[in-house]
């Protein structure tokens, strides 16, 4: 198949996570720019609002229930979208989860989560929606990573590990495709809901102290948005954002 070398006006964009933070602000971001989306989150009367408003406003919007640590889910919410619009331009693995601790505070069920969700949600996205991309002859995975998996602080060694692996798995993924693009954003300190599931109250109260300097979900999305609407024939690999003060 012959791919043309610049972007459709209007994609079908898939986002996990999409019931607030990064994840909603890129729905709202890519539908304000013609973009149809499809939000996925266990949180369907969230989503189902999100997407409601912006139906509201004009753009395009679907929704799907979604459990990123389950395949079948994946796939469901996937084939959801395909069936509505035929095709599966984008997905955003955005889904994430960050309860940050000490590894001698042994939190097993924690970290096994961050695996789930944060590697295990990100490879299932890929598994679903790579053979309709192949298919189809390009595609993109935008895959979000943190800093955290360019360096490790005290209390983020499991998460700085699955942000890591994030980062691997694109690069795997990019080098061993010519028809689909690949990108990874790393976000710094970002206003969401992440701190909400940190469960060490010291932990969070520190963490919630480094906020101020934080960005805007907003922030992330206009990176997104950036990425996808470039020319087919370029890929933007990678993108680090952070606010200004954030060491």
């Amino acid at each position: 198949m012959t791919v043309p070398s610049t972007p459709s006006s209007s994609k079908v964009v898939l986002i996990t996570g999409a019931s607030s933070g990064i994840g909603e602000a890129t729905a709202r971001r890519l539908a304000a720019s013609g973009h149809r989306v499809v939000l996925g989150a266990r949180r369907t009367d969230r989503i189902a609002a999100i997407a409601e408003d912006i139906r509201a406003g004009g753009g395009s919007a679907g929704h799907h229930e979604l459990d990123v640590t389950s395949l079948e889910s994946v796939r469901s919410f996937v084939r959801a979208a395909h069936d509505r619009h035929g095709r599966v331009d984008v997905l955003v693995n955005n889904a994430g989860v960050m309860p940050l601790s000490t590894l001698d505070a042994l939190k097993v069920d924690e970290w096994n989560l961050m695996i789930d969700v944060n590697i295990r949600g990100v490879l299932h996205g890929i598994a679903a929606v790579l053979p309709i991309m192949r298919d189809q002859g390009a595609g993109h995975v935008v895959n979000i990573a943190s800093v955290s998996g360019l360096r490790v602080d005290p209390t983020a060694a499991v998460y700085s590990a699955t942000k890591f692996a994030v980062r691997a798995i694109s690069e795997g993924l990019r080098q061993e495709s010519r028809d689909l693009r690949v990108t990874v954003v790393s976000p710094g300190l970002t206003r969401s809901e992440l701190t909400d599931g940190i469960s060490d109250s010291d932990v969070r109260e520190a963490v919630r102290n480094h906020m101020d300097i934080a960005i805007p979900a907003g922030a992330i999305a206009d990176a997104i948005d950036y990425a996808i609407g470039q020319p087919l024939d370029v890929d933007v690999n990678e993108l680090v954002i952070r606010p200004t003060a954030q060491g």
